[in-house]
């Protein structure tokens, strides 16, 4: 639970609060856009301001209990009991997403989507007696997607329980060694009918992304959507790439061969439009990648995220990925100190 005597000194007066616990994951941002707000080059998120509609107050709600930390508190009573009961959510015809992010997932949002061939699991949340209830009475999982190696959480518990078939780009096997599908090479995989799976390397050197029905893609870490520049689809600042983003501008290049009209990231915000503005919208978020000033910047915010990054490789059991992202933190603060 969040305690008020930690509460940040940037929250705006009133019930809720964000503590120094937080981490950074924006997912209280995404949910509730109006109401959390990231410190301005800085690590942590806070109240930008109180919920002042019952929209606003559903989502601030939403947010505080999927918070991996449990960062964000309330000095007022709520029926949390009620909130606790909305979950999993409906975000699309078959798409819901799961709620209660896992800190071993830094964060990330997890989805499930429902197939007749088989459901599927997108990232992983945390390991709880109600998530797995809800997906069971839904038939259970017959794959689990994990885009990329920060996002893989406790899946390793979920397809043993389901027995689920995990999906992982080799390049980030270190995250799930043990992975029941290891795809290989740059080329797109056709699961099932259904079922897309495009590796774009950037964000990490592993990174996939997954298009489902040529309607749903789920994008990972690669793409937002109104975070710097409030364009409909951005690429998460490059403090926050940790491979290269020349390779991740391609790989967001290479999107624009494919159609689909809900673009789900696990950090970021859900964006609708139709296939014809998305590639549009692409295009505009090339341009901006393309035209980035510092494609590798050496900042204080970067410094930090990369210094959290070494803790949660570890963590989660990667230790060359904690190695290498060591090495990236001794570059950056060594270019900051020249």
């Amino acid at each position: 639970m969040a305690d008020p005597n930690k509460a940040l000194p940037e929250n705006v007066e009133g019930d809720f609060f964000v503590d120094s616990t937080c981490i950074g994951c924006h997912n209280c941002s995404d949910l509730a856009p109006g109401v959390f707000a990231e410190v301005a080059n800085d690590f942590y998120l806070v109240v930008k301001k109180q919920p002042e509609t019952e929209k606003e107050l559903r989502n601030a709600l939403r947010a505080l209990v999927c918070c991996p930390k449990g960062s964000i508190g309330t000095r007022n009573k709520h029926d949390m009991k009620a909130v606790l009961e909305q979950f999993p959510v409906e975000i699309s015809e078959g798409v819901y997403y799961l709620g209660f992010n896992s800190d071993r997932s830094a964060g990330a949002k997890s989805f499930f989507i429902a197939s007749e061939q088989g459901n599927w699991m997108v990232e992983a949340p945390k390991l709880q007696s109600r998530t797995i209830s809800w997906i069971e009475k839904q038939g259970g999982l017959a794959y689990i997607f994990l885009s990329h190696r920060d996002d893989v959480a406790q899946a390793r518990e979920f397809a043993h329980h389901f027995n689920a078939k995990r999906i992982i780009h080799e390049g980030d096997l270190e995250a799930q060694p043990d992975a029941e599908i290891v795809l290989k090479g740059s080329e797109a995989v056709t699961i099932t009918e259904e079922f897309l799976v495009i590796p774009t390397p950037g964000h990490t050197i592993g990174h996939c992304v997954l298009l489902h029905k040529d309607k749903h893609l789920f994008t990972g870490d690669m793409l937002t959507s109104r975070e710097r520049f409030d364009d409909p689809i951005e690429a998460w600042k490059p403090e926050i790439c940790w491979w290269s983003w020349d390779r991740q501008t391609e790989s967001i290049r290479r999107l624009l061969n494919y159609d689909f009209e809900v673009m789900i990231p696990s950090h970021g915000r859900l964006l609708r439009d139709s296939a014809e503005n998305m590639k549009s919208h692409l295009e505009q978020c090339i341009r901006r990648c393309d035209a980035e000033p510092d494609k590798n910047p050496a900042t204080p915010y970067r410094a930090k995220y990369l210094t959290f990054m070494i803790e949660h490789a570890k963590r989660t059991g990667q230790a060359e990925y904690s190695d290498e992202t060591k090495r990236n933190l001794e570059d950056v603060l060594r270019k900051m100190n020249d």
